[in-house]
């Protein structure tokens, strides 16, 4: 049997490919997250996705390991996670009646291939009054969330309507990454 690894602790991720009826091990990747500031947000999270996955990698050479990253980019500022309540409601506020971009990167990388892609999304939110941005910061999920919200939570209640694969919001464009799984010679289960 094909060992299967999600080069990450995201709970959100996990759902999603177990939704799948996959098996697979989660082992977090430490890797600096740091990024060159001249990249555009494709190069960021394709960097990030496949830094992710080669440091998972380099010690399970027997396995297919997914890596992925998503990031936020309003105003082409990129919007990562908020280290407090005042810069979680800093990003709300501007995201708040407004378009903005929600890319994410996933890097495969296994013992006889690899390769890194990435889905944009567009995401428009309702204009927010400053009570349902503070209490939305309040319940606490803006802060493991790039842009400062989850979109399959209560964040869903922001956002007024997205183009683009809504799983990718979540954190794993799901129909991609399997369909990258496959050509790479995972086998999957149906």
């Amino acid at each position: 049997m094909q060992n299967l690894i999600l080069a990450s602790s995201s709970p959100r991720r996990k759902e999603l490919l177990e939704n799948l009826h996959l098996t697979f091990a989660m082992i977090s990747s430490e890797v600096d997250e740091s990024f060159d500031p001249a990249l555009s947000p494709e190069e960021v999270v394709m960097e990030l996705a496949n830094r992710k996955a080669q440091a998972v990698f380099k010690d399970n050479r027997n396995a297919f390991v997914i890596g992925s990253d998503t990031i936020v980019v309003a105003n082409n500022q990129i919007l990562g996670k908020p280290s407090d309540e005042a810069e979680a409601i800093r990003m709300l506020t501007t995201l708040s009646g407004s378009q903005h971009d929600v890319f994410t990167g996933v890097s495969i990388v296994s013992p006889t291939s690899s390769t890194t892609f990435y889905e944009k999304t567009e995401v428009w939110f309702w204009e927010l009054t400053d009570e349902e941005i503070r209490a939305y910061v309040k319940s606490g999920e803006p802060f493991d969330k790039a842009g400062a919200y989850g979109i399959q939570q209560l964040g869903s209640m922001l956002v007024k309507k997205i183009n683009g694969d809504y799983f990718a919001v979540v954190g794993l464009p799901v129909a991609r990454t399997i369909r990258e799984l496959r050509q790479a010679g995972y086998q999957l289960p149906y």
